[in-house]
């Protein structure tokens, strides 16, 4: 199995390309990859329960939908933990599934061989 880290630096500001980072991740564990998502920078909305249930873009599935399927299938969301907190987010509105971390974590899972795709 290898492994895949999807990192979406993207949200309302650019909703086609977070829209895209989770079809790729869902693709990507649908397949049988290790798959993390790793929201940071204005993605790190993403991480914050609500945040994502008006974002639809044209011609895919709703971000929310894609955001549970890739939970449900087993990847793996990790959000920036500057990056929530510099946005006024805290754990408490935290989306199910998902993990604040440092960048320590992202390191050592690429320095364990995953590839990495940024949208």
């Amino acid at each position: 199995m290898g492994k895949l880290a999807v990192s979406i630096t993207n949200a309302k500001n650019d909703p086609d390309k977070a829209t895209v980072g989770f079809v790729v991740a869902n693709a990507s564990v649908a397949s049988g990859q290790e798959t993390v998502v790793f929201l940071n920078v204005e993605g790190a909305y993403l991480g914050a329960e609500g945040y994502a249930d008006d974002i639809h873009e044209e011609g895919f599935t709703p971000l929310k939908q894609l955001m549970e399927q890739f939970v449900e299938a087993g990847g793996t969301i990790w959000v920036c933990s500057p990056c929530f907190k510099k946005r006024g987010l805290n754990e408490e509105q935290l989306v199910g599934g998902a993990t604040i971390v440092g960048g320590a974590k992202l390191v050592e899972f690429l320095s364990q061989g995953a590839a990495c795709i940024t949208y």
